[in-house]
């Protein structure tokens, strides 16, 4: 965290957000305003829980791990149309989200790629398309044991995750260097694609 004038305390990401990457971003694309320059909305943590609707400890243990992952409560999610293959019905339980703003977002993304990313086994890099093309970025995290916010003594199911990136950002371009600025590790794009 970084100190400002009037002594109240900023993450750092925000601080490098500040300082580096949106002067790199206003140079790189050519903004005349400080406003156009792409900025992070929102970052929304998403649990899908299928055992969910037969089993509510495990839904319930889900929102344990999200709430200490994210820090806040998460919103119980549910089902929006009956699936007779799977047992599902209309409004049962199907997991979980939370959305991050603000410095809860930058001190979680912060996390992400200091700590919990290192920490996944085989790690390549992030997918490089995995762009909505309207500059927001998605991708999985298959367990989230990686996070060390959760409590090792007790068992802790693996679950999946869904992390979205929402930025201010018009183009996949303009995100993927919002986002690289800020630390995030992508794969290199093949040269043949």
């Amino acid at each position: 965290m970084a100190k400002t004038e009037n002594g109240h305390y900023i993450p750092r990401l925000k601080h490098l957000y500040r300082s580096e990457v949106s002067l790199a971003l206003r140079e790189e694309f050519g903004y005349g305003n400080v406003m156009q320059v792409p900025r992070l909305q929102k970052i929304v943590l998403n649990m899908g829980v299928g055992e969910g609707s037969r089993d509510p400890k495990i839904l319930q243990a889900a929102e344990a791990d999200l709430a200490l992952i994210a820090g806040q409560k998460p919103n119980r999610t549910r089902a929006r149309l009956s699936v007779s293959a799977f047992k599902l019905r209309e409004g049962m339980p199907v997991g979980c989200c939370v959305t991050l703003r603000k410095n809860q977002m930058y001190e979680f993304l912060d996390r992400l790629i200091v700590i919990a990313i290192p920490r996944i086994r085989d790690f390549r890099g992030l997918p490089p398309k995995a762009f909505d093309g309207r500059g927001n970025y998605n991708f999985g995290i298959k367990e989230h044991q990686i996070f060390l916010e959760l409590d090792f003594t007790k068992e802790i199911l693996p679950l999946g995750m869904n992390v979205t990136i929402v930025t201010t950002a018009q183009t996949d371009k303009e995100c993927r260097a919002l986002i690289t600025g800020l630390g995030l590790p992508l794969q290199a794009i093949d040269a043949k694609n």
